[in-house]
């Protein structure tokens, strides 16, 4: 089983990204394929990455600045915008107005520093759950995809434990 864990590097305000070091500190395997990109609307960097390593599953993570909790997203909205004061705008065209995550990540087998939530709201991380799982729903791969936040300043090795341990339920 391939599975693909992306991240993403530094944003804004932010000089660093927690999930970025979550990437790179994750136990290297043959079947597990790390990736950081930059933070920018672009549709190619993420399904080119699903074009190239054909994974079984893809498990993002985008840094939250608000929380003390990571956050199972469980959709993806088609809109995005780079500011808040923006009028925000559809991802696709025409497209499903929201899609939802493929891959089950279990609350209660995760712990309890975990929440589900429905709202990844409208900037990269969105964006970037919205674009794979269109990409996945159209050319009609069998790929399972969810997406973890995590809050800014989280604790980098519990987030790499929960991570790790994650992994490891869907490999069973």
């Amino acid at each position: 089983m391939r599975i693909l864990v992306y991240g993403f590097g530094p944003y804004k305000q932010f000089k660093d990204n927690v999930t970025r070091d979550i990437v790179k500190r994750l136990p290297h395997s043959r079947n597990l394929k790390k990736i950081v990109f930059p933070v920018r609307f672009d549709k190619e960097q993420f399904t080119g990455t699903v074009r190239t390593h054909q994974p079984d599953i893809v498990l993002g993570l985008g840094q939250c600045s608000a929380g003390k909790l990571l956050r199972i997203e469980q959709r993806a909205v088609n809109r995005r915008r780079n500011q808040k004061i923006e009028k925000a705008r559809p991802i696709v065209r025409g497209g499903p107005k929201r899609l939802a995550t493929t891959l089950k990540l279990e609350k209660s087998v995760l712990g309890k520093h975990v929440k589900l939530s429905s709202d990844a709201g409208d900037y990269v991380c969105n964006f970037s759950i919205y674009v794979m799982l269109d990409h996945l729903r159209r050319h009609h791969q069998n790929v399972k995809f969810g997406f973890v936040h995590v809050p800014h300043g989280y604790d980098v090795k519990r987030a790499v434990r929960f991570i790790a341990r994650a992994l490891r339920t869907l490999t069973l």
